[in-house]
């Protein structure tokens, strides 16, 4: 079969490598002069920098999975931790590299700066979570499901969590998509759990990787090529002066909801009302500098997480802050941002972290980096139309805006799309009567 994959982010590059696979044509179209979509890796005052600080953890099986198929050595590709929540002090919880349910209660018992009455509140009611089958109500937030926790647990733990996974603050966020990546870090296997900070450019993680493969692999990458419009050709679709079997859309939702908009009036209205999030990374430089983990979560905004780059595998003197939710400071402009978190890394940090005064290296604003995942929110269908299908973190699933739900995103797209092609060419009425 003839696949036209439209957009070259992590789901339309893991579309593209299935569909291949599969032994199938392809044709991959993206409208940038870089792949990665957002989670890429950019060019800026002559350094290779991501386009914001990714983390994945160690239940992206698929992810994982994919990035192995294609080469990639992910000891030397992936900084491994087990899951810490470190404060700037070094407090904090932190599990051990089994990711179970007994770790994470060791791991609460073990954290002396809470209240006892406070560890057992939380044991209580993870216990309550899980003989519910980690699942609630639709329309709850995370911060009605753990209202009743303590507030140094909240602050400690379900804070930075939630923000760290779902990229949207508590009081907005699904509690049904927290509970379900609680579930899966605790519960699918030794390491599911553990931190994977980047120890390589994004771009080196999976983008470039899937390039080189695809193309020697007989795919045909087209950069810089829009696809502007999408027309509807016998069984199949016409784009780009090309005829095509099945069209998987893995651009951004805005422009996915553009190219369905005449063949499926209600995806496009779901596509296109889907609620953005913006992140901010402000990269800093500080000769000398360390801080006490990797991946540092910061009580007070606006930036809620630090990490110290050479603990990563960078170069020294690398840290990266980032505010989830950035459309909170749109009324200031970069610098202002920039000075704040600035202001911040200096104020929360203790006395004698900075040997001198850390200087602003990079802002980097990724305007629709994520869905806010918001309790009920209606997400679109993988299948357009027919053989019209879309992938990408935000179609309908039980993940939130994450690497792995992009990539299980543009499998699942190619299962579907192949699936449902055969099951018309074996029920077409030649085929009935030979």
């Amino acid at each position: 079969m003839k696949i036209a994959i439209v957009g070259a982010g992590w789901a339309g590059l893991a579309a593209a490598v299935k569909a291949v696979q599969r032994r199938h044509e392809v044709t991959l179209f993206e409208m940038a002069s870089t792949l990665g979509g957002r989670a890429r890796t950019v060019q800026t005052h002559g350094q290779r920098r991501d386009n914001g600080q990714h983390i994945l953890i160690g239940a992206y099986h698929h992810t994982l999975d994919l990035m192995r198929e294609l080469g990639v050595d992910i000891p030397q590709a992936l900084h491994r931790i087990p899951l810490c929540l470190i404060d700037p002090n070094g407090s904090g919880l932190a599990l051990n590299a089994t990711s179970s349910p007994t770790s994470f209660a060791m791991a609460v018992l073990g954290q002396d700066s809470w209240k006892w009455s406070s560890r057992l509140a939380l044991l209580r009611e993870s216990v309550r979570w899980a003989l519910s089958g980690f699942k609630c109500a639709e329309d709850l937030s995370v911060e009605a499901l753990t209202r009743g926790l303590p507030q140094e647990v909240r602050q400690g733990l379900v804070d930075p969590l939630c923000v760290a996974a779902l990229n949207t603050p508590p009081a907005r966020a699904s509690a049904r998509v927290f509970l379900r990546v609680l579930r899966d870090a605790l519960l699918t296997g030794r390491g599911s759990a553990d931190l994977l900070l980047p120890s390589r450019p994004l771009g080196d993680l999976l983008p470039l990787p899937a390039l080189d493969w695809l193309q020697r692999h007989g795919a045909e990458v087209k950069l810089r090529q829009r696809v502007a419009s999408l027309e509807r050709s016998g069984a199949g679709w016409q784009l780009c002066g090309g005829h095509f079997d099945g069209v998987i859309l893995a651009c951004s939702a805005k422009e996915a909801a553009r190219l369905a908009q005449d063949h499926d009036p209600d995806w496009y209205r779901l596509a296109s009302q889907i609620p953005h999030e913006s992140i901010t990374t402000i990269y800093l430089r500080c000769v000398g500098a360390r801080l006490k983990a990797p991946m540092t979560f910061l009580p007070r905004g606006p930036a809620q997480f630090a990490f110290d780059l050479k603990a990563m595998g960078h170069a020294s003197g690398g840290f990266a802050f980032v505010i989830s939710a950035a459309d909170e400071f749109s009324s200031l402009d970069r610098d202002e941002l920039a000075q704040l978190v600035l202001q911040q890394a200096q104020d929360q940090f203790p006395p004698r972290t900075w040997p001198q005064t850390p200087q602003i290296e990079a802002i980097l604003t990724e305007h629709r980096a994520t869905f806010r995942c918001e309790p009920g929110l209606s997400r679109p269908s993988a299948q357009v139309a027919g053989n019209l299908w879309a992938a990408g973190d935000y179609i309908e699933g039980p993940y939130p805006a994450t690497l792995e739900g992009a990539v299980r995103s543009g499998q699942f797209a190619v299962e579907g799309l192949v699936g449902n092609i055969s099951a018309m060419q074996n029920t077409s009425p030649n085929r009935g009567n030979s």
